[in-house]
């Protein structure tokens, strides 16, 4: 045990006097690693005594301080610990000491190639350093010799250095008197030859001189010399400059040759001015000329290049000159040609107007785009040189205006578009009555419909999203970030034609005595469900996609979709109340007439249902099928299993002869209206207008509470006869047998029949109602 404390005492190995087992071996792991760390990089203790915790550096227990005494620590545990603990420790350590020598090891191994590299590299390092030391001292010797060299060249030449530079300077001298001498026939020659450049320059490098020594006879002579040949030269520069043949960098180049000759800057500038004026309105009549009748006039593609080429560029030449031969005009220079610009500018946005104006009409957006783009690209040079003239807020404002004009021609289209898709909708269903064939149902009319009008949103989104495209110019604008996307695409667009949409079906619902007469009902039922389907899907839809194509960088305040889809809810609901009310009115017609054109007094014993009723019975049917194509069946109540009797029972029980009995005795008229009157009061009111759902069964019911109201009020205008009012108990009667099963609650039609048959009995003389078994018979038979 002692040499195996003894052993544990090499730095790096962990405490042993407190061992855990496992969950001590981590912590005592990372201790060891550190410690040889520390003594890899020849780290002192002194570096971490700073620490606030630790064991004490002088404690002769620590096996990990400098100062361990193995003896002590042997005492201290064998009086502190009993026998089964000092050989846990023994255990402890001795498996400590093996990790520690395996570690050692592992690290010997991992850098035993990295030490080879380095001793050999220490090596060479010793061989290079001695070579380079014998090449140093060679160059030193070879330094000095040349340094003694090169200072008795200097002292030997020193005299005649001396010399040289004064000889030199006379030279120099000399080529200058020379060159004033031959100035006068050098600037002759310059002026035959028609460089006029090198005169200016010759004449420019001779002034000062000849300024200075003026009082001198000889260079007066030179002077007055050089003043007539330059009063010539100007007068030739002015005259070319006149003449206006040559293009603008000559002209600009005949101004600058006139300044440097010292000709008045105010005078030069005006006529400069002018006749860039020229130029560029010649460049505008070429523009206005191909916006003419004939020939016809190209491209917009096309006019905006000759136009960006043409004037554009002519104008960015003439204000880079103006800017670079005028620049001591100061502020009333550059307002001159500010106002120069602009006024030119004006006539030049207004041409590129008109020639969008042509375009307006087309329905591809990628030429249009493409001419704004270079418009406004090739309008950025003069913007940045005349930024007083305002051209570029100008430019922008062209193509914002444009792009405003486009989004409203893409809702025309769409509302147009939308009006196509109704006129195909009314041919189709007018086709199978004209024709006597089918026709594409009414599911399959919504569906081209839905996807018509989707396809062409889609494309209105691409087209109009050209111009918010990264590769053209005018995009990064705050309008085209913002107002565009928000107000322009989202709410003028997308929003606006769903309103329109919504507006234009309402309109069939406005005027039934116009529009409304001559609106099919079936396209009624086919927009109704279009506007709801919008509601529930659409309009969500192809908002999520438009504000995904343009994100939104504005914050004013935009249509929520809720807003918008309760409105196309609302317009659903009132194209179907509307079509309740128009198929109502059809069947009520019929109603009606077979009532008020019948003489209900004289007529005969019925012996089958009237046609009329059968005619009633198939149109609903005919209605229930195409409400069914479009419109879910809803919920309805409860059903009796004897629904199809039910009218009959009705009439034949002792509760309805009781009703007719006082009828039968003249002396009670009075009660029979009380009985009546009281039955209605406990009787539930029926709402004949009631708000129609979204499901085939309110649609049904809605058009036959109609129908069986108007039954009831046309039969209460009439007075009846014994077998009038026996006829009206069979119609009743047949049609219980078939209306109950397309309404909501089957009690409804049981009610408003119950009120036709009574409201009948009341109007006649001699009520004697049919026996309930014939009237069963007649309706089978029918």
């Amino acid at each position: 045990m002692a040499a195996a404390a003894t052993a544990g005492s090499s730095p790096g190995s962990g405490p042993g006097d407190s061992p855990e087992g496992p969950e001590a071996e981590a912590p005592e792991r990372r201790r060891k690693a550190h410690g040889m760390l520390k003594l890899y990089y020849g780290l002192s203790e002194g570096e971490g005594a700073g620490r606030p915790s630790g064991p004490d550096p002088l404690d002769p227990t620590d096996l990990n301080g400098a100062h361990f005494d193995p003896e002590v620590y042997l005492d201290k545990l064998r009086r502190e610990c009993p026998l089964a603990q000092l050989m846990d420790s023994e255990t402890d350590m001795v498996r400590q000491i093996r990790a520690l020598d395996s570690d050692m090891q592992t690290l010997v191994y991992e850098n035993y190639n990295k030490f080879i590299s380095a001793t050999d590299t220490i090596r060479k390092m010793k061989n290079d350093f001695r070579k380079m030391e014998d090449e140093m001292d060679r160059l030193a010797t070879n330094m000095a010799v040349i340094t003694d060299f090169s200072a008795r060249i200097s002292a030997t030449l020193q005299d005649r250095h001396e010399r040289i530079t004064k000889l030199a300077g006379v030279h120099a001298l000399l080529r200058k008197l020379q060159f004033l001498f031959e100035l006068p026939s050098r600037l002759t020659k310059c002026v035959e030859l028609g460089a006029y450049g090198q005169a200016v320059r010759y004449q420019g490098r001779a002034q000062a001189v000849l300024q200075q020594y003026q009082h001198l006879p000889s260079f007066r002579a030179i002077q007055d010399d050089c003043q007539v040949i330059t009063a010539r030269l100007a007068q030739q520069l002015r005259q070319r400059f006149r003449e206006g043949g040559s293009g603008a960098p000559e002209q600009a180049e005949c101004v600058e040759l006139l300044l440097a000759l010292g000709e008045p800057a105010e005078e030069l500038c005006e006529e400069f001015l002018v006749h860039a004026r020229g130029r560029l309105e010649e460049e505008l009549r070429s523009l206005e000329a191909e916006l003419g009748p004939s020939p016809p006039a190209p491209d917009v593609l096309e006019f905006t290049d000759h136009g960006g080429s043409g004037f554009v560029g002519g104008l960015c030449h003439v204000a880079a000159a103006y800017q670079e031969l005028f620049a001591a005009q100061g502020p009333a220079g550059a307002e001159k040609l500010a106002a120069f610009a602009q006024e030119l500018g004006s006539r030049y946005f207004a041409l590129v107007e008109r020639r969008l104006a042509q375009e307006q009409g087309g329905g591809d957006n990628s030429l249009l785009v493409r001419a704004l783009d270079r418009f406004h690209r090739r309008l950025r040079a003069p913007g940045a040189l005349l930024a007083a003239a305002g051209l570029a807020d100008a430019a922008t404002e062209i193509v914002e205006r444009v792009a405003r004009e486009r989004l409203g021609h893409h809702l025309q289209g769409l509302q147009a578009a939308f009006l196509g898709c109704l006129t195909d909708v009314r041919q189709a269903l007018a086709a199978p009555r004209v024709a006597g064939k089918e026709g594409p149902g009414l599911a399959e009319l919504l569906a081209n419909v839905a996807s018509s009008i989707l396809s062409h949103i889609k494309a209105s989104l691409a087209a109009v999203h050209l111009f918010t495209a990264k590769e053209v110019s005018f995009s990064n604008k705050p309008y085209f970030r913002g107002e565009f996307c928000s107000q322009g695409v989202r709410e003028g667009l997308i929003v606006g034609f769903v309103r329109s949409m919504c507006q234009t079906a309402q309109s069939f619902c406005d005027s039934p005595g116009e529009k409304g007469g001559a609106t099919p009902p079936a396209l009624l039922l086919l927009l109704s469900r279009l506007c709801l389907d919008y509601e529930t899907a659409t309009i969500s839809y192809i908002l999520t996609l438009t504000d995904e194509q343009f994100l939104v960088q504005d914050q004013s305040p935009v249509t929520p979709v809720s807003t918008l889809c309760a409105e196309a809810r609302e317009t659903a609901r009132r194209l179907l109340t509307h079509y309740v009310k128009v198929q109502g009115l059809v069947i009520s017609q019929m109603l009606r007439k077979s009532v008020e054109t019948r003489d209900w007094l004289s007529t005969l014993e019925p012996r089958n249902v009237r046609a009329v009723m059968k005619r009633v019975v198939e149109d609903t049917t005919a209605i229930d099928v195409q409400v069914g194509l479009l419109y879910e069946e809803g919920v309805r109540k409860a059903q009796s299993s004897d629904s199809s009797k039910r009218t009959f029972s009705v009439y034949s029980s002792s509760r309805q002869q009781g009703r007719y009995a006082p009828s039968y005795t003249p002396s009670a008229p009075m009660d029979t209206n009380l009985l009546s009157n009281i039955q209605k009061l406990f009787s539930e009111r029926i709402d004949v207008f009631s708000p129609v759902e979204f499901n085939k069964v309110s649609v049904l019911t809605g058009i036959i509470k109609i129908s069986l109201k108007t039954l009831l009020e046309c039969v209460r205008l009439r007075t009846f006869g014994r077998f009038g009012l026996q006829q009206v108990q069979v119609d009743c009667h047949f049609l219980q047998l078939y209306l109950w099963r397309f309404v909501a609650d089957e009690e409804l039609v049981h009610l408003l029949l119950d009120e036709v048959v009574a409201s009948a009995a009341l109007r006649c003389p001699d009520p004697v109602p049919m026996e309930p078994s014939v009237v069963e018979v007649i309706c089978e038979r029918g």
